[in-house]
Order: C-alpha cells, then sequence, then structure tokens
C-alpha cells in the first residue's frame, strides 16, 4: 500500500480522473454520509460536491488530504490536520478515515492510521485525535480497538454535532531481551518495578537493546549486568511480545524477544549490581516457584509465563 498526497494544481484544482476516484470513495460509505449530513443527498454524491469539501478542508492552516492506494486502486483516504484550532489542543488530528467498501475487512483502515501515526512520530508529535461523530458505532469501535480512548464528549466546532473525541499516544518503539534463568526446580529469577504508568510488575533479567545489539546480545549484557553472572548463556527463545508504558519519562512500545535458560538458585551478586539495580527501577528481586507464578498478585511480565515454561519443560528443555 502507498500513501501519497492528493495531487493538486496551484489553484487547487483536483485532476479529473482523481477526483472521479475520490467521488467513488465517498460514495461507497453510503451510511456513514447518510449520518454526517455533509451531502444533501448521500445516494447522489457529486464530483464538484467532494472537490468543493475538499477545497475546504484543504483551506485550513496544516491540513493534508492523503490517498492510499494498492495495486494502484484507491483503497482509502484519509484527511489529517497539524494543529487544531484550539491552542490549548496540542495535538494533530485525523479529520477523517475513509476506506473502500469493496475492500472492508481486509486490514486497510488500520494500516492506513497506522502510517499516519508513523507520519506525526516521525515529526515528533507525542499524541494523535480525532472526533467520532454519535451514532457512529462502527467508527467508535475501530477506533478503540486501535487503542484509542474517548478523552471528552462535545460538539464539533463547524456544524455542532455531538461527537465523541479519542486520543491516542505515539509511542516511540523500543527493542528489548530478557533471559529467564529457570532453577533445577523448575522456578524463575524475577525482578519487581513499579512504573509510572503501568505500576508495580515483576519482570525477567533484561532490558532495553543498544543501537548495534542484536536481541541475544542484548540480553546476554543485561543478564551479567542486572545479576552479576557470567556462566550463563541465553538458551532457545521462548516468546516474543509487545507492550506499552513509560521508559525514562518516554511512553513507548516495547518489542521484546525472550530466552530461556537452566541455570542454578542463587543470589544475584557482584560489587555493581545495586548501582545497576538503582539505574534499572529495580526495587528487588526473589525466585518465583511454578504454582506462585500462576498465582502472582502483582502482574507478571510476560503474562502466561508459568504456561510458557510448561511448554517449554515438555518440550525436552
Amino acid at each position: 500500500m502507498i500513501i501519497e498526497s492528493l495531487p493538486v494544481s496551484a489553484d487547487r484544482d483536483i485532476p479529473a480522473a482523481v477526483l472521479t476516484e475520490i467521488t467513488a470513495l465517498y460514495a461507497a460509505n453510503r451510511e456513514f454520509q447518510a449520518l454526517s449530513g455533509d451531502f444533501p443527498e448521500p445516494d447522489d454524491i457529486r464530483p464538484e460536491q467532494v472537490a468543493a469539501v475538499l477545497a475546504d478542508e484543504l483551506a485550513q492552516p496544516g491540513a493534508e488530504v492523503l490517498l492510499a492506494r494498492s495495486e494502484g486502486r484507491l483503497v482509502g483516504m484519509v484527511i489529517t490536520l497539524a494543529r487544531h484550532p484550539d491552542p490549548a489542543d496540542p495535538d494533530p488530528w485525523i479529520g477523517l478515515l475513509m476506506v473502500d467498501a469493496g475492500v472492508w475487512r481486509q486490514g486497510f483502515g488500520r494500516r492506513i492510521a497506522r502510517a499516519v501515526e508513523e507520519r506525526f512520530r516521525n515529526e515528533g508529535r507525542t499524541g494523535v485525535r480525532l472526533a467520532v461523530l454519535d451514532g457512529n458505532t462502527k467508527g467508535l469501535a475501530f477506533w478503540i480497538a486501535l487503542g484509542y480512548q474517548v478523552i471528552d464528549r462535545r460538539p464539533d466546532r463547524q456544524f455542532g454535532r455531538p461527537c465523541a473525541v479519542l486520543r491516542r499516544t505515539l509511542r516511540l518503539p523500543r527493542r528489548a531481551a530478557r533471559v529467564a534463568v529457570v532453577d533445577p526446580e523448575g522456578a524463575v529469577l524475577l525482578f519487581r518495578y513499579d512504573n509510572v504508568e503501568v505500576g508495580v510488575h515483576w519482570a525477567l533479567p533484561g532490558g532495553g537493546l543498544e543501537a548495534t545489539e542484536g536481541p541475544r546480545e542484548g540480553a546476554l549484557r543485561a543478564l551479567r549486568e542486572e545479576t552479576g553472572w557470567t556462566d550463563l548463556l541465553p538458551g532457545p527463545l521462548l516468546c516474543t511480545w509487545e507492550h506499552d508504558f513509560t521508559h525514562s519519562g518516554i511512553p513507548v512500545q516495547q518489542h521484546e524477544h525472550v530466552y530461556v535458560t537452566p541455570g542454578p538458585h542463587r543470589d544475584p551478586t557482584g560489587p555493581y549490581l545495586a548501582a545497576a539495580h538503582a539505574a534499572d527501577g529495580i526495587l528487588t528481586w526473589r525466585w518465583w516457584s511454578r504454582k506462585e507464578l500462576a498465582a502472582a498478585p502483582e502482574p507478571v511480565w510476560p503474562p502466561d509465563l508459568a504456561r510458557l515454561l510448561d511448554e517449554w519443560e515438555r518440550g525436552g528443555g
């Protein structure tokens, strides 16, 4: 899929062929058009009407119309706004996202939304907002499924229509790797953290990767820094998973490689251990039995760690 800016002339004229495609896209979303009231006759949307609507959109400072194409076909369109007219609103906005009805349920809406988020993230923006008209239950469900949260309810500025305002934090991607060290009795070592966003939780030794590190290399380095053990190597890959949290004051989406290896039951040790734990925000540590893991009163990362370790052992780990 390719995302490209709407081609317009210096006078904001849209090429006739492109305007025909966009008009068909608007018409394909008849249910939304009937709800929004943007066109007097949702069953008879004319190219000149669409051209006028887009001209109004582009007249706003920082507005952009983006077209999404797959194999040359127009599959969707999104209108974005770099800044809301309200100076108290710091975020860019998604004004409208439409997908051709002929390709619904093929993931294009999600891909277009993620591409727009990536554009804003690359500009250094930390969040994005949008408004969903009351009654647009499908649209609301779509955005909530993508991680957007309702933060306000108010009428839109142009027509006073009641809307839900949603926002999503634009997280920076972060790579990380961890090691599950399993003792002869099946217990695993975990560290306890208290994160400003997600609260108290337990996690395996490990952490963020340096720029030039691979996951296994980074897992080994972090394991040695956080435990002082130099005689263990990361074994097979136990799982990969993603989760959101705040690292050093920055919201991130962390992608982790989790390895597993057998090891003796012993204490972390070393002259630099206290400093390493303080730097990483480690509050304490303990060995957890498989039964304790399954009934842990506080969150354990990755989720279902007990089940994953059981499966590893059944596979001959």
